[in-house]
């Protein structure tokens, strides 16, 4: 919102000037055509993601983008084109390469992409690794890190880009049927779930202790976790053969993410005509 009550004096210029123009009179404007720039960075932008899809790419440092209480580092120029090559490859192409999913990308993918070197860093102490703005804007963090053979900072991304966009599938489609009717009980209070450790996130129900602090986390965390996660299903699905209390607690967690897992897959079916398990599956294949 902009604060127009500052400007009394140049506003009433401006009704002045209206004010005293003739309608017959002739004004003379030297009409120029807009000169896009020739820079190879803001070439490729414009080709691969501004002129496709309509996607505008910040990478250079701007502080609105950040509340004036977080600390970030700016992203480093030389690294902006290699980490959109990665997110053409895990995320654009992918969803192209599946029934429906380019109509999908499309008619979602964000108008605004930001690129920020460091992670956001909190005054609580917390760390923010990604933001999903309404629908219109994706924020992604730690860009200066950038290395396509650490799978460590990979998953990292994946995780954060797919948590993020899904975050525009419930925006625009809402959560699935009785979706907060699965786990109700293992959700945490405001600010409390990182005191969780993944363990007890399992037997909760949950596949990481993010995802209890709200329904609509829950819900973005298993879709992140279903497309990057080479070990979804061991890990969060089949159940463990054992006998002793703590690991039928995880089993019983387990039974719930299934719960989860498929309305999830039947949510995105029956709204956009994506099949997560197709998607999955080419995401892996380039991992």
């Amino acid at each position: 919102m902009m604060n127009i009550f500052r400007l009394p004096c140049l506003m009433a210029l401006v009704l002045l000037s209206l004010i005293s123009c003739n309608a017959d009179d002739e004004v003379n404007v030297d009409e120029r055509e807009v000169e896009l720039s020739d820079d190879p960075l803001d070439v490729y932008i414009r080709e691969n993601f501004l002129e496709p899809y309509g996607v505008a790419v910040r990478y250079r440092y701007v502080d609105r983008y950040v509340d004036a209480t977080e600390r970030v580092s700016p992203t480093k120029r030389e690294l902006v084109r290699p980490t959109l090559e990665f997110l053409n490859k895990f995320w654009v192409d992918p969803y192209a390469a599946v029934p429906n999913g380019d109509a999908y990308f499309r008619s979602t993918v964000p108008a605004e992409i930001v690129l920020i070197g460091s992670y956001i860093f909190r005054n609580d102490g917390t760390v923010v690794l990604g933001t999903a703005d309404a629908g219109a804007r994706i924020t992604l963090t730690n860009i200066n890190a950038v290395d396509e053979n650490d799978l460590d900072w990979v998953f990292l991304q994946l995780g954060t880009i797919y948590h993020e966009y899904a975050h525009i599938m419930h925006q625009r489609f809402n959560l699935p049927p009785n979706f907060q009717q699965i786990s109700p009980q293992g959700y945490t209070s405001a600010g409390s779930w990182y005191s969780l450790n993944d363990d007890e996130a399992l037997r909760r129900g949950f596949v990481s202790p993010y995802g209890t602090s709200s329904f609509n986390e829950d819900f973005a965390e298993v879709v992140a976790f279903l497309l990057y996660d080479p070990d979804f299903y061991t890990k969060y699905i089949d159940d463990e053969e054992c006998t002793d209390e703590d690991c039928l607690e995880r089993n019983e967690g387990r039974a719930m993410i299934r719960e989860k897992y498929n309305a999830i897959l039947d949510h995105y079916q029956q709204n956009t005509g994506v099949d997560l398990l197709q998607l999955r599956a080419n995401i892996q294949a380039k991992l």
